[in-house]
């Protein structure tokens, strides 16, 4: 490959190989640069005689999970709520005609 940015001539498998390399060496050079930065944090900060904790950020694991459903339209199953959130319209109609949460708990 002479020209760098000639992929035309490159198979699927060949830029599938291309992009996930670069991907790769991307994060690790984001990673690098952010232990730079942490550590040059930390030197000014030592240097007026402080020091820093860095927190590291956590992803939600709960992510993507699915929340049972606990209610369901007593006339209309496709109707559903988790009871998490707000409470929806057919939801808020069954309880201001009489109908309590628990006459549709599934």
């Amino acid at each position: 490959m002479d020209n760098m940015n000639d992929y035309s001539a490159l198979s699927e498998q060949e830029l599938q190989e291309v992009i996930d390399n670069a991907a790769r060496v991307l994060k690790m050079k984001q990673e690098d640069k952010r232990k730079e930065v942490i550590e040059e944090i930390k030197k000014l900060a030592a240097s007026v005689n402080l020091s820093v904790e860095i927190h590291e950020e956590k992803k939600s694991s709960r992510k993507g999970i699915k929340v049972p459903i606990k209610y369901r339209h007593p006339e209309d199953p496709t109707k559903v709520w988790t009871g998490r959130g707000v409470t929806p319209k057919w939801m808020q109609e069954l309880l201001n005609t009489g109908y309590s949460k628990e006459d549709c708990a599934v």
